[in-house]
């Protein structure tokens, strides 16, 4: 199969740069499979798991994919490979996030709050799986 240059990189630090043959990237719109010669696009990332030659799992919360000629390229706020995830300290940053959301004030404060959640659970879905 066909190959293409895959990079992933977060704030910290870049994940993984190298050749893949097939990413699956968890899109705003829903999971994509990028092959060699995709068409370009970009579309925002989801919080989920991204599945590189169907076999390394990392996972990411928000930024972009970008798909040229050239490869794909994953700008994540947040990235980390599924097996250095501590379900025990995500657990506890749930229960606080929660705990955040029941004491939100405004709208502003509840939607932070939610979005933290829906992260946090993601995550621990990461390790589930």
């Amino acid at each position: 199969m066909a190959t293409f240059s895959f990079e992933l990189v977060s704030p910290e630090r870049v994940l993984f740069s190298g050749d893949a043959t097939s990413v699956v990237v968890p899109g705003a719109e829903g999971d994509m499979t990028v092959l060699a010669n995709h068409a370009p696009v970009m579309t925002a990332l989801r919080a989920g798991i991204v599945t590189v030659d169907g076999g390394k799992r990392l996972f990411v919360r928000g930024g972009f994919a970008d798909v040229t000629p050239a490869g794909l390229t994953l700008l994540a706020e947040q990235a980390v490979a599924v097996e250095d995830i501590d379900a025990e300290k995500v657990s506890a940053q749930l229960r606080d996030a929660q705990e955040d959301l029941r004491d939100a004030k405004t709208d502003e404060a509840r939607a932070r709050a939610q979005e933290a959640i829906d992260g946090l659970q993601a995550m621990l879905a990461a390790v589930r799986h």
